[in-house]
């Protein structure tokens, strides 16, 4: 069968299995010889087991066969983070301080919800250590590659699955966000990221950096997004966090458009610097959703540049990830990972009092902001990618990851659902994305606005030139 099976979105192999054109075994066996091929160049795998991924195909083929798929993502491939547990699969999390011989006889909820969803298993995807940063290369794992140019980064820390998807190594993966980790390699390989409402997804166990972090899907397209949302939104006893389980089917609200939705267009959040690049070309597409019917202001939603609330929010869930690591295991991390673990143990209660208290500041502001404007659009990145290997563009010499990502974390803060959609390429040939940001809780109005602009473009069906 056919390369060309790499190609399909997910939605796309789910009719190819219901008319009978091809079958999840077609497509399992296409995709691991095109993983052979690709994934030495980008290494967005960690993990690969072709026996268990053509197991679940087999087991998906029959039940197409029977005419009783288990849902809308049966059969079709999809990849795990490799810092959310996976039954079978050792969880090293990017990192040498691990140890992979032990029991890995438990799953997350999203992986089980994937399982129970009949999605075809491929492995993990790469990670920095703990999910640290904002690009992804670790001690353990190596560099992972921008696949639009192996030269650069495709960010961080959900990098290994925005390889992935760019490369057509699996067109759905499960991504993390504590700071921009889903939409950051997304804006940067050219797909979707979606960042769902906090607790949208359950989470267990709780990340280390706590209610910064979500869990969200990574694809080629909105629908897809939106179709593996539903599983992976299925209610989980483990996250107490969790949100109150809505069965709601964001594919079938896609198609409502967005006439008449108030958008408000914000380039620089009132205080980033932009690349020229990407500023034009999410300036074009501000400018594309007014003219599909949205009410498109610029306007900034007036918040000061929360770096520092951030960064101490992220330097103690660095410090409360590692704070019981051995020193002799300690040595073996990231260098920059054991700055983070410093800053955040020199941080005091009241520093941290009052960043909550900041935090708490900011949602009130967005909450009150989204009384007026149904949607927010930023840039998805200040640049474009940048050298891989490095944590920051050279031009900003040790900069922390944050410098360059003014867009994303403010919105982990606030716990919003946010999107990255492709919206252009550089020059160069390089990616550049758009974010669209709703109120907490109205995850279908960003998979509806992102599915709008999609539909009157073509960004997301272009492909990186890699050997075949």
């Amino acid at each position: 069968m056919s390369d060309d099976l790499c190609f399909l979105s997910a939605a796309e192999l789910v009719e190819g299995y219901r008319s009978g054109t091809f079958t999840p075994v077609d497509v399992t066996e296409a995709l691991l010889r095109r993983i052979e091929t690709i994934n030495p160049i980008v290494n967005a795998y960690c993990l690969i087991d072709g026996e268990a991924a053509l197991q679940d195909a087999r087991a998906s083929a029959a039940r197409w066969k029977n005419g009783k798929p288990r849902g809308p993502i049966d059969g079709v491939p999809a990849s795990i983070k490799d810092i959310i547990l996976t039954r079978g699969w050792p969880t090293l999390r990017g990192s040498r301080t691990v140890d992979p011989e032990q029991a890995w006889d438990e799953d997350a909820p999203v992986t089980a919800r994937l399982r129970e969803a009949g999605c075809v298993l491929i492995g993990k995807t790469t990670s920095p250590e703990m999910g640290w940063k904002g690009v992804t290369d670790s001690p353990l794992t190596g560099i992972t590659r921008n696949p639009w140019n192996p030269q650069t980064t495709p960010g961080g820390s959900s990098g290994g699955a925005s390889a992935q998807v760019a490369a057509d190594l699996g067109p759905l993966a499960v991504g993390t966000d504590g700071g921009g980790s889903i939409r950051i390699p997304a804006g940067f390989a050219g797909i979707v990221g979606l960042k769902p409402s906090f607790g949208r997804v359950p989470a267990a166990p709780l990340s280390p950096f706590g209610t910064l972090a979500h869990l969200g899907p990574m694809t080629r397209t909105v629908r897809d997004a939106a179709l593996m949302l539903r599983e992976m939104a299925k209610p989980d006893a483990r996250d107490w966090f969790a949100l109150p389980y809505a069965d709601f089917d964001y594919a079938a609200a896609l198609g409502a458009g967005i006439k008449g939705m108030k958008i408000a267009y914000s380039p620089r959040l009132g205080y980033a610097k932009v690349d020229p690049e990407v500023a034009a070309a999410v300036d074009a597409a501000a400018r594309l959703f007014a003219d599909l019917g949205a009410e498109v202001s610029q306007v900034d939603p007036g918040f000061a540049d929360p770096t520092e609330c951030f960064h101490v929010h992220w330097f103690v869930g660095a410090y409360n990830a590692l704070m019981a690591l051995p020193q002799e295991k300690f040595a073996l991390l990231d260098p920059g990972l054991q700055r983070t673990f410093e800053r955040g143990a020199a941080i005091s209660t009241k520093q941290y009092l009052e960043a909550a208290n900041a935090r708490g500041k900011l949602g009130v502001l967005m909450k009150q902001f989204h009384q007026t404007y149904d949607l927010l659009l930023t840039p998805s990145l200040a640049v474009l990618p940048f050298e891989a290997g490095r944590l920051a563009p050279a031009d900003m010499g040790d900069a922390y990851w944050t410098a360059w990502t003014p867009f994303s974390y403010p919105f982990n803060l606030t716990q919003q659902p946010a999107i990255s959609v492709p919206c252009g390429f550089s020059q160069s040939g390089l990616p550049i994305g758009l974010q669209l940001v709703a109120p907490m809780h109205r995850d279908d109005l960003v998979l509806r606005a992102a599915a709008a602009y999609e539909a009157a473009t073509d960004w997301h069906k272009q492909r990186p030139k890699l050997p075949v």
